[in-house]
């Protein structure tokens, strides 16, 4: 019968709410919880089997356990679990896994270079939309925000389990060492993306909305290029710009 925990105050469900809170606790332990069955399913697919899966007390058996037959599980008071969970309406299963480790090809033809990106809801989508386009591998500054955070890996939707996400890389040093076009989004460039040759290496990197890519950063890049924007608004959204690039690169590949 799996262990039951109802206190606040248990020494486990400390440590547990530390991971759900605490990018520091996540990167001390090497650990992040995965909360839902997308994620848990996408975890298994790729090889990972977790620690430890917790459910709510007397909650009807998820077909995904039978995956995991080995693996402790727990079962939590329904108001501890809901306070594990970062969304409003958990579906039911979360799972302790190891954040498996990053290891990008020594020569990606296809990746991202991400600085400053720290709202997790957008750092989330763009993980997402850079494993659709079929990224090499994704390399974040320190300055972003925990790629293994529970809502990150929501937005993510499995992304982290399918591409190296590699954090608080130097991404001037990774720009100037690449082999291959490194190709800035900066609004006002003279180059549009769409006459950018994206045929060969390319790596994109993209800064946060409010203040864009460091002036180091873009000076490491090889093509600055700006998305086209016939209507009337000052910019896109980061994530909606990188998912513009990515598949503008798909395009002319396919």
């Amino acid at each position: 019968m799996p262990e039951i925990l109802s206190s606040l105050h248990n020494p486990r469900y400390k440590q547990l709410k530390k991971l759900a809170e605490s990018a520091a606790t996540r990167r001390e332990l090497g650990q992040t919880l995965l909360d839902g069955e997308h994620l848990l399913a996408a975890a298994l697919d790729a090889g990972i089997q977790p620690r430890l899966l917790l459910t709510p007390l007397d909650a009807p058996r998820h077909a995904l356990l039978a995956r995991c037959p080995a693996v402790e599980q727990l079962e939590l008071a329904p108001a501890l679990f809901n306070a594990l969970s970062p969304v409003k309406t958990p579906t039911g299963v979360l799972a302790l896994i190891d954040i498996p480790a990053a290891v990008p090809p020594a020569s990606p033809l296809f990746c991202v270079l991400l600085e400053a990106i720290q709202d997790p809801g957008n750092l989330g989508t763009m993980l997402r939309s850079a494993a659709a386009a079929g990224v090499d591998a994704v390399y974040l500054s320190p300055q972003c925000a925990d790629a293994w955070s529970p809502r990150v890996l929501r937005a993510g939707m499995g992304a982290h389990f399918v591409m190296p996400i590699v954090e608080h890389a130097d991404l001037c040093a990774l720009a100037r060492d690449f082999a291959g076009a490194v190709c800035a989004a900066e609004l006002g460039a003279a180059q549009s993306l769409f006459q950018t040759d994206l045929h060969g290496a390319v790596a994109f990197a993209v800064g946060n909305e409010g203040a864009g890519l460091s002036a180091e950063l873009c000076a490491a890049a090889s093509v600055q290029f700006s998305i086209p924007m016939p209507g009337q608004v000052e910019s896109l959204n980061a994530a909606a710009a990188l998912a513009v690039c990515l598949f503008e690169r798909v395009r002319q590949k396919g």
